[in-house]
């Protein structure tokens, strides 16, 4: 018999392996196997599938062992790689890259073992080689990791090399498994005291020390309250040491035994559900069950907080209730800590949260129990669809519409949206999508009949929707230079103050992080940018120092220009640190707080600061994205938008989608109690259509005049996109390589191709960038030929003396 194994490598296929007699009624697909790849390099693969054909054109290498008594990747789990790979132009190494746990992809260690042919004379070597071949002669194994430490430095491979060439010792390749169960001491009742009237004999006697006599009563109420007693809770809830433990273990009163345990604490498994449809509510929802009966995918278009998330709740309540499994997907899981908490209120230790702040052994776990069915729902982020679902009857994708649900780097770049609702199909569950700003895409699918539509208009608890003005900025009676430092208008500022004195909150929304997006020299011009990409540098002023948002290098701020030697230097326009400074200065009494990414770091951080902001420790919110999504607040009356001009000033085809996703999503922050919200938008251009329907929420006047736009110039959902992008530390030969495939291209798609041409910014990392952008016709197969043709041309690029140094990235659907 032989196998299909896939390796956690971007090579385009899989290789075949032969397996042992022995093995050969103990493989099975999805189990991962060690092989050999390359020069003696060993890898933890995963069997695709099992087969008799012999190749004909080489000997397969053995399989060396399996790893697995069970499959860790169901073949659904397969079938949906195999789909990824196909559909997003990358190897099906690549997605196994990306959706195994760190910890199931065993590496390779290199262990050095002593030749005893060599013998004991050492004095024909240098320093590092006497030192390390000494170690070897003495340990006879080492590895590499001792290595570096015996020679106190990383680059050891210089000196491994020479000895080996010497003869001194021999290289051996082993595979490590990564994860370990975690154990933790539990404290248990001595068998011979199990017994009431042993036990109330003991209780009795006199002869027990005092502290002895309290840490028992501790344990027996933990025990009789929790259950299983920890060691560590023990003691600490006792206030006991650890010698007087041991001195009732030793009287054989107690005993001590290692268990292995959770990383992660569940809660109980119950469910409560506390609260009542509205009628909208309930009509949607038996809507959604209406057009589940004919279509796998509906489509629950609901205005800001008309209560989506009650809907989505009884129907995980249903599904489960059946016996099946709910994937709940969210677009970034640190950015949803209120939806994470209101679901484990509701459904308790049902629940299981994946995404990538987890470590590799809580990954493995989480991964383990929805395999085994003990995990019904899932809540995470893109990466969790990957999960080996037992029985997956529900997908919900909350917030479809959010760009965060794409894959940007590395390989697959797959949208989590799309490959949910293939995946579903492969195995039979529903697909709820929800949002109050659908994608285009979404909504056109839903109109069009491709997938239900079910809408709900009506906030829940019958709150009115925010009342939005449009401030303009440029009518405020300032010159220019002065209209530049206010980033907040004067009656911004009125009603902020008059919001906060009703002891009401408010949130500030800026798309810019930094003190300020650049500096310019006031006497030349100049503007700082970075060394190695062709963007400007941002001023951190807390930090103190400039950075570049692309590679992440940062610089010390610069005091005399280079250019003129002046040092006048200019701000100009302003991100969420300087509008916390200024907010400081003109409201001191109040509290202000900055939710960005540099303010935002670490498991719990983002989850920290909302949880203040809900008991009003705060007062204002100042933030980027971050402040749009996932968050319902009681008191915040106000939203400010303070620069909608950045917005809608994109080169890109989706400006006014993302621009009125945006601000509807931020707006939808206001007014989610009592009182109506007041949302008030910055812009120069106030006439501008997008704004116009923010003001009104009219969603669907939107879709009408953007659906016929997209139309009109052959952009999605009527044309599929394929973006090509050519990097070289040579901006010459990047050039060349994007010329030359889009004359291999051409022969086929004339009308269908954009470029190439140098993107707006030209190079990052120090390497030159060059896009090429195909507008294919959704109909038909040749959507499907023209991957193959990009697969094709590749492969010969990579075989090219000077294009195999080029590096050819490919994105399907771009956003």
């Amino acid at each position: 018999m032989y196998a299909q194994v896939i390796l956690p490598l971007a090579i385009p296929k899989t290789y075949t392996y032969a397996i042992p007699d022995e093995w050969s009624s103990r493989i099975s697909p999805g189990m991962r196997v060690e092989v050999v790849f390359g020069r003696q390099k060993k890898y933890a693969g995963i069997v695709k599938q099992l087969h008799t054909e012999k190749p004909l054109a080489f000997e397969p290498k053995p399989i060396l062992n399996i790893l697995d008594s069970e499959p860790v990747v169901t073949e659904q789990q397969l079938g949906l790689w195999s789909w990824l790979a196909d559909y997003y132009l990358c190897s099906e190494g690549e997605v196994m890259a990306a959706a195994l746990p760190s910890n199931f992809k065993l590496s390779s260690e290199t262990t050095l073992i002593y030749n005893e042919d060599f013998g004991d004379d050492l004095s024909a070597l240098d320093d590092e080689e006497y030192l390390l071949a000494e170690a070897l002669l003495l340990r006879k194994e080492l590895r590499l990791q001792e290595v570096q430490q015996i020679l106190d430095s990383s680059h050891v491979y210089p000196v491994v090399k020479r000895l080996l060439e010497h003869k001194v010792c021999w290289a051996w390749e082993s595979l490590k498994e990564k994860y370990t169960e975690k154990k933790e001491n539990f404290v248990f009742l001595h068998d011979a005291y199990q017994a009431e009237e042993k036990l109330a004999v003991l209780l009795n006697a006199r002869t027990h020390a005092p502290r002895q006599m309290e840490l028992l009563m501790a344990f027996l109420h933990l025990s009789r309250t929790e259950g299983e007693v920890r060691q560590s809770e023990l003691l600490r809830k006792s206030g006991a040491s650890a010698a007087q433990l041991k001195g009732l273990v030793d009287k054989g009163i107690l005993v001590v035994r290692k268990l292995s345990v959770d990383r992660i604490r569940y809660l109980p498994k119950d469910i409560q559900i506390d609260f009542t449809l509205s009628d909208a509510q309930a009509r949607a929802l038996q809507e959604i069950r209406g057009v589940w009966a004919e279509k796998r995918v509906c489509l629950l278009h609901g205005i800001t907080s008309s209560g989506k998330t009650q809907v989505y709740v009884r129907m995980i309540e249903e599904t489960i209730a059946a016996g099946g499994q709910v994937l709940y997907l969210l677009p970034e899981i640190a950015l949803t800590s209120q939806v994470i908490r209101r679901l484990q209120k509701h459904f308790g230790g049902h629940i299981a949260i994946y995404h990538s702040k987890f470590n590799p052994n809580e990954r493995v776990e989480i991964w383990n129990k929805v395999r085994d069915g003990s995990v019904r729902i899932v809540l995470g982020a893109r990466s969790s669809l990957f999960l080996p679902f037992r029985d997956l009857r529900l997908v919900i994708c909350d917030e479809e519409h959010d760009p965060s649900y794409k894959q940007q780097d590395p390989a697959p770049r797959y949208h989590a949206r799309d490959a949910a609702v293939y995946y579903a199909s492969q195995v039979g569950a529903k697909v709820l999508l929800g949002s109050a700003t659908p994608s285009l895409e979404s909504y056109h699918n839903a109109v069009s009949g491709k997938y239900g539509l079910v809408e709900l208009n009506e906030r829940y608890g019958n709150l009115l929707l925010p009342e939005i003005d449009i401030i303009d900025t440029r009518s405020t009676g300032l010159q220019a230079k002065e209209r530049v430092k206010m980033m907040i208008s004067t009656p911004l500022q009125e009603t902020i103050r008059q919001t906060l004195s009703e002891g009401k909150q408010v949130i500030l929304f800026q798309n810019r992080r930094g003190y300020s997006p650049y500096l310019i020299c006031g006497a030349c011009g100049f503007i700082p940018h970075c060394e190695q990409c062709d963007v400007t540098l941002t001023y951190h002023k807390l930090q103190h120092k400039l950075q570049c948002h692309y590679c992440g290098t940062g610089y010390p701020p610069v005091v005399t220009c280079p250019a003129c030697g002046s040092v006048k230097w200019m701000e100009r326009n302003f991100g969420t640190e300087k509008i916390e400074e200024q907010l400081g200065a003109l409201f001191p009494d109040h509290r202000v707080a900055r939710m960005d990414v540099d303010t935002v770091k670490g498991k719990t951080a983002h989850d920290t600061l909302i949880q203040q902001f809900e008991q009003q420790r705060i007062d204002i919110l100042v933030g980027t994205q971050m402040v749009v999504k996932g968050l319902d607040f009681d008191h915040v009356h106000l939203v400010g938008i303070l620069d909608a001009d950045g917005l809608l000033s994109f080169a890109d085809f989706r400006v006014n989608e993302r621009a009125f996703q945006l601000m509807e999503q931020v707006s939808g922050r206001a007014g989610r109690k009592d009182l109506q919200g007041h949302v008030m938008i910055q812009t120069t251009n106030p006439k501008h259509p997008v704004l116009a329907w923010v003001r009104d929420h009219d969603y669907k006047a939107f879709y009408a005049a953007e659906i016929r736009s997209r139309q009109d110039f052959g952009y999605p959902p009527f044309t599929r996109l394929i973006r090509l992008t050519f990097r070289h530390k040579v901006k010459a030969i990047a050039e060349a390589a994007a010329h030359y495939m889009a004359g291999q291209l051409e022969k086929h798609y004339r009308d269908c191709i954009s470029g190439p041409a140098e993107p707006v910014i030209g190079r990052i990392r120090n390497l030159y960038i060059m896009e090429l952008l195909l507008k294919l016709p959704r109909q038909g197969r040749v959507s499907e030929e023209a991957r193959m043709l990009i697969h094709q041309q590749r492969a010969i690029m990579e075989g090219d003396r000077v294009f195999r140094s080029v590096l050819l990235t490919c994105d399907v659907d771009p956003v």
